[in-house]
């Protein structure tokens, strides 16, 4: 195991992360897209309100209140429902509540003396965000860390180095506290993990520099949809993690090539009410492709969820929308191929999934998703960059980076060994 997981704790990536500022269930869809626009993963915590306000909570009832994480994916979904087309104002105005999958099990909170490993052994366990108290004594240790955010570095004070670290990591189970800095929370994120570990490659060696197959980092059960069919059947294949749906077109010899997806991350900062029309009107293909204004006949309300004047009137007064033909930069795409089914090979752009191979280093893919602000990346065939062959997430480098090398595992001895050793 390497010493940069033992010996650093959850404090140390916590220096210049700003504080957690809630966001409640009964805040409206509308809110809820600005707030992804600037999130992290593009999902967002969802929190029910205090019941009582000026409380002292602990923070078990803190945990109790977390509701889930509402991502781009699901408000995309929920807008593709017949009744949200027919009424996108009120569908806009619906709460959260009635949008965001239930998942208490999402966040955790932990105590900044967490010790990193142990972090990530729960995210490998399934857990998306870490809520950490913010300690006025806290410095942290990692300066490295800090500049990520502030873009320069912080200093520790020197009275506040070993002996506040034994101090805080002496302190009660954060389970037990509830004046522990109260109301004083950040929330570090899978990615904000993944951006420490690739600034400690050299610590974490020879892993980073093997390939994710030799690794076993390739998830195989991955969501897939073929491109033919109605692209609103993606959102029945209820994707856990990552959230994504890759759009297959299989070739005459059985092969499965991607040709795009449908996931949170592409639709991260789309134009959701667009999205949310193609979803429900067009096939997979079309939708990852893009139907282009000078080939497609396709028309859709010329709504946006930015737009704050009322300019789609008609002539006699009407409140019918202005129609406009549906392109794949209304989705936030911009795919070179003018249509699905039309020069396919010349396929690039925006839309283009973010792919690997199987050979690929896991510190190539790892900084494939942090510039790239992914959350996963398909893995393909060495000799053909089409075929799927599975996909590497967040929770699959996590388990990459706590894995012991072959080289270090000690062999199990036999009985035959163990005998001969106890008579000689």
């Amino acid at each position: 195991m390497a010493s940069v997981l033992l010996y650093h704790v959850v404090g140390d990536l916590t220096v210049g992360k700003p504080e957690l500022v809630e966001f409640s269930e009964t805040e409206t869809v509308e809110a809820a897209i600005r707030a992804i626009g600037e999130s992290t993963e593009c999902g967002i915590p969802v929190w029910k309100r205090i019941s009582h306000v000026g409380m002292v909570e602990k923070n078990e009832m803190r945990q109790q209140r977390f509701v889930g994480i509402l991502t781009s994916l699901d408000i995309v979904s929920f807008l593709a429902k017949t009744h949200c087309l027919e009424d996108q104002d009120k569908a806009m105005k619906t709460q959260v509540a009635d949008v965001v999958v239930p998942n208490n099990a999402l966040l955790k909170i932990v105590d900044p003396a967490t010790r990193l490993i142990d972090a990530l052994e729960m995210m490998k366990q399934g857990v998306r965000r870490l809520l950490v108290p913010k300690s006025k004594v806290w410095k942290g240790m990692s300066k490295r860390f800090s500049i990520l955010y502030n873009g320069r570095w912080l200093k520790n004070n020197e009275n506040s180095s070993s002996s506040n670290l034994i101090a805080i990591a002496n302190r009660p189970s954060s389970s037990s506290t509830s004046t522990y800095m109260r109301d004083k929370f950040c929330c570090l994120s899978r990615e904000d993990i993944i951006r420490f570990l690739i600034g400690c490659l050299g610590a974490l060696a020879p892993l980073p520099l093997s390939s994710i197959s030799s690794l076993g980092a390739i998830n195989l059960d991955y969501s897939s949809i073929e491109a033919s069919l109605p692209a609103l059947e993606a959102t029945q294949k209820h994707p856990g993690d990552p959230s994504a749906v890759a759009v297959l077109e299989i070739t005459p010899d059985g092969h499965h090539k991607i040709i795009g997806e449908i996931s949170a991350s592409k639709l991260w900062k789309c134009d959701y009410l667009a999205a949310a029309w193609a979803l429900a009107n067009l096939s997979a293909g079309q939708f990852v492709m893009g139907v282009e204004d000078n080939v497609s006949s396709r028309l859709l309300p010329d709504v946006s969820v930015n737009s704050s004047v009322q300019d789609d009137k008609t002539a006699n007064g009407g409140g019918s929308a202005r129609l406009r033909r549906f392109s794949s930069r209304s989705i936030g795409f911009n795919p070179v191929s003018p249509s699905f089914g039309v020069g396919r090979s010349m396929y690039r752009g925006r839309s283009a999934p973010l792919t690997c191979k199987t050979s690929s280093s896991l510190a190539a893919v790892m900084a494939q998703m942090l510039s790239h602000r992914a959350t996963h990346v398909w893995v393909t065939e060495d000799d053909n960059d089409d075929v799927l062959v599975g996909v590497v997430g967040y929770s699959d480098i996590l388990v990459a980076v706590t894995k012991l090398p072959a080289a270090l595992i000690p062999s199990t001895p036999s009985i035959t060994e163990l005998t001969s050793e106890i008579q000689s």
